[in-house]
């Protein structure tokens, strides 16, 4: 017996202790139980002095099963002890079906901690932590250790890594020796590899919301140019004669609101020329001739300014104007069925402008005109490669398994986007439309949560931020995919050196967390806010642990326990500058 308690306020309980200290070297940290006539409860021993010895309530065992959490407090008639192995094995030993070795105890040297990979996999995690402190060593741990050391061979997973320095290529390279059923493939985002295939996504599977993102859209008034466009795209891949009776009508639309624009008759030509020499068909250009009476002239000619500073003949281009245009015609948004190209969509961008009037609104030309800029730089960029998809047509769900088989026709368990080589900018923009493709897909199943898919962000703080998205948008792809993806089957894995830039919606949903080194004092702040298991004796354990040193809790841990982890094998390509082994001569 160490002593009995004294005080019980909240869940810390102070005990007058009956033994020598000395005795009982670096109690503080390690757990002792107190035992009373039907129950044992488990604390945390934080703090010694004068003889009183400071504990907080860390769980209790029920029936031999240890339940996490403060749900009761001990009389004051039970008496403290140290805690035996018996109880060691309740409350740290992991027996679940599926469990993986990450590591062994800080605290307790001789116990391994496990991990429950169905727990940990059913749930949005984030691992968190300085750079250098350990962060892709434990995620190529556990990803390892499901190939490697479960008892069941886990050929349905599917698991999205975005890779934001290439680290991981070599450390899944040898999942296929455990068992030739697993399979590792890689993209990468340079346009110059022999080695690896390169990141191409298909252009036409881009919905609105995928170039909202693409074309950077920081406006609501600009997405009905991008949605027109869509329809557009779709429309001109029909039949010649149908298309340009569309085209006629969109020109024409245009010219009339030009034409009854209240300018002067010289703005208005000029306008009208520039306009029909940049959009014409063979039925409406400025030489077509229109007939009237007993002659016959160009629509260029019909527009010659008198000297009275009136048109010739306007009446007559009003007329056939008004005949190219369509009634009741109705476009709509495109299936997926056909291929396009980022100039085909050019094109019809462009006749989306003008169909929606931006020609003749300042403001509207303004937006609009930021699109067509941002548009036709990525498509005089190399970027514009990542959608020079050569595959042949594929639909969304066709790409997808595309994108989950190997060379060889095998399924691939682990796919490695490694987006090292583009900027942060359109990185972001991938990491999100790919993401967003994920989630759309598995919405769409039959039979919900049927395909489990999970998506591990590494630099996660490049992506999953409090942007515009939702005023955009409506919604921010990794917040909607926290909140609603457990029940269509997608999860979330965040891996960041900096919590404090992340979406507080995004980390506030991840039930299992594994905290490495951190001392700056937003990001500590941050996890006491948000995470609400986060208490002041966790964080300040934060501050102090070593690297490859982490506290893991959540759903798949009985206990917030520090971990000493395993080193991966192989390891990822993680390693920091060594300055003494690069600014010195060695003999």
């Amino acid at each position: 017996m160490l002593g009995r308690i004294i005080a019980i306020n909240d869940n810390i309980i102070s005990v007058q202790l009956q033994v020598n200290i000395y005795d009982y070297n670096g109690l503080i940290g390690k757990n002792v139980i107190f035992k009373d006539t039907d129950m044992i409860n488990i604390g945390e021993v934080i703090a010694i002095g004068n003889g009183i010895m400071q504990v907080t309530l860390v769980g209790e065992i029920r029936n031999g099963r240890f339940l996490y959490g403060d749900i009761s407090k001990p009389s004051f008639k039970a008496i403290c002890c140290m805690i035996d192995n018996s109880i060691l094995d309740v409350i740290l030993n992991n027996d679940a079906a599926n469990n993986i070795k990450l590591g062994k105890s800080f605290i307790y040297p001789d116990y391994d901690i496990k991990l429950d990979v169905g727990n940990f996999f059913s749930n949005h995690f984030a691992i968190l932590g300085n750079t250098g402190s350990g962060k892709s060593y434990s995620v190529a741990k556990i990803l390892q250790g499901i190939f490697y050391q479960c008892q069941n061979l886990p050929f349905y997973s599917n698991i999205f890594l975005f890779d934001a320095y290439g680290e991981y290529q070599r450390a899944f390279s040898r999942i296929h020796e455990v068992n030739e059923n697993i399979n590792y493939k890689v993209y990468t985002t340079d346009l110059n590899s022999n080695e690896f295939e390169i990141l191409q996504m298909p252009f036409w599977l881009l919905g609105l919301d995928d170039l909202c993102l693409l074309m950077n859209v920081t406006s609501k008034e600009q997405i009905p140019f991008i949605e027109k466009a869509l329809k557009l795209v779709s429309y001109f891949s029909r039949d010649e004669d149908e298309v340009i009776n569309q085209k006629n009508d969109i020109i024409a639309r245009c010219l009339l609101d030009v034409l009854f624009s209240g300018k002067t008759p010289s703005m208005i030509r000029n306008k009208f020329i520039s306009i029909l020499t940049k959009f014409n068909t063979k039925n409406l250009n400025l030489d077509v001739n229109l007939v009237k009476g007993g002659w016959t002239r160009s629509i260029r000619q019909c527009l010659f300014v008198e000297a009275g500073g009136e048109f010739s003949d306007v009446e007559v281009v009003i007329e056939y104007l008004e005949s190219l245009c369509l009634e009741n015609f109705e476009l709509s948004m495109p299936n997926g069925e056909f291929m396009y190209t980022l100039k085909d969509f050019s094109v019809a961008l462009e006749f989306a402008l003008i169909s929606e009037g931006a020609l003749n609104s300042d403001s509207a030309y303004e937006l609009s005109n930021v699109l067509k800029v941002r548009f036709n730089s990525l498509m005089n960029s190399n970027y514009a490669k990542y959608f020079e998809y050569d595959k042949g047509y594929t639909n969304r769900e066709g790409y997808i398994n595309y994108l989950l088989t190997t060379d060889n026709g095998r399924k691939a368990q682990v796919v490695n986007f490694n987006i090292n080589y583009v900027d942060d900018r359109f990185a972001k923009t991938l990491v999100k439309i790919y993401s967003k493709l994920l989630f759309d897909y598995l919405v769409t199943l039959n039979q919900r949560g049927s395909i489990p898919f999970h998506i591990v962000l590494e630099e996660a703080h490049r992506y999953v931020q409090n942007d515009d998205d939702a005023m955009i948008l409506g919604y921010n792809i990794f917040e909607r995919i926290t909140k609603e993806g457990r029940k269509y089957g997608l999860f979330l894995g965040i891996v960041s050196q900096r919590p404090s830039e992340l979406s507080e919606t995004t980390i506030s949903q991840c039930s299992n967390f594994l905290l490495f080194k951190m001392f700056h004092p937003r990001d500590l702040q941050f996890i006491k806010d948000i995470i609400s298991s986060a208490d002041v004796t966790l964080t300040n354990k934060i501050k102090t642990l070593h690297p490859g040193t982490c506290i893991m809790f959540g759903t798949a841990f009985k206990m917030p326990t520090i971990a000493v982890l395993d080193k991966p094998n192989p390891e990822p390509l993680s390693q920091t500058c060594d300055i003494n082994q690069t600014w010195y001569i060695h003999n």
